[in-house]
């Protein structure tokens, strides 16, 4: 039976399927949990993953996903690790075990149900919001990357947004892709005017400093 727990590690933040995400570990639990997922990687992938469970407050989510350590990009002399994770697979948990340090669960996993074929136009207005948001936020992201086509791009677009931890979660719950990037689309088409009048109040606060002095001449 323990074979089948999946290792947890709860965390304030959402991780979604194909997602790049650094971690620190200082915590001796996860150090411990992390440390046995390395000593797996030579063994078959799924049995090197570890579930990010969304801690909201006190309460964990049931809906997660596992992730694979990508690297390990520092060993601190007390044992922290700072490591890139990669998000795979979404799973719900059936029931948690608590008898290791760290938190360990029996899960399904599960994917996104049969659905038709994306609308080419549903998917090109997401994107084309996307590279909107994405330029007014300057965030700097791979051309190449915008073009790629991902299976689901709902999940690589959620995952640049600057969104809460909540609507994230709602985003990994969900099991048919047309109906995340609807949400998207509805998300990122109220946040651009937001964007704009924030571009707006910026140029006209720089603006300030090199206004005429009143009564002098021009």
């Amino acid at each position: 039976m323990d074979e089948f727990l999946l290792p947890l590690f709860l965390l304030e933040m959402v991780l979604l399927p194909d997602e790049v995400v650094p971690l620190h570990i200082f915590e001796d639990r996860y150090k411990q949990m992390i440390g046995e997922c390395l000593e797996k990687q030579d063994l078959t992938p799924a049995e090197a993953e570890f579930g990010v469970v969304y801690l909201r407050g006190k309460q964990a989510q049931r809906v997660g996903c596992t992730a694979r350590i990508t690297k390990v990009v520092r060993r601190h002399e007390d044992g922290q690790l700072d490591i890139l994770a990669l998000g795979q697979r979404r799973f719900e948990i059936l029931f948690t075990n608590d008898k290791r340090h760290y938190l360990r669960a029996a899960v399904a996993f599960f994917d996104d149900e049969e659905s038709a074929v994306l609308p080419e136009a549903e998917v090109g207005r997401a994107r084309a919001l996307f590279r909107d948001v994405l330029e007014k936020l300057d965030i700097s992201a791979d051309p190449s990357a915008l073009e790629r086509e991902f299976r689901r791009p709902s999940f690589q677009i959620a995952a640049a947004l600057p969104i809460g931890p909540e609507f994230k979660q709602e985003v990994l719950v969900l099991r048919d892709e047309r109906e995340r990037l609807r949400r998207l689309t509805g998300l990122m088409e109220k946040l651009i005017p937001q964007l704009e009048r924030r571009e707006r109040v910026r140029a006209k606060a720089s603006g300030n400093g090199h206004l005429t002095p009143s009564g002098s001449s021009g």
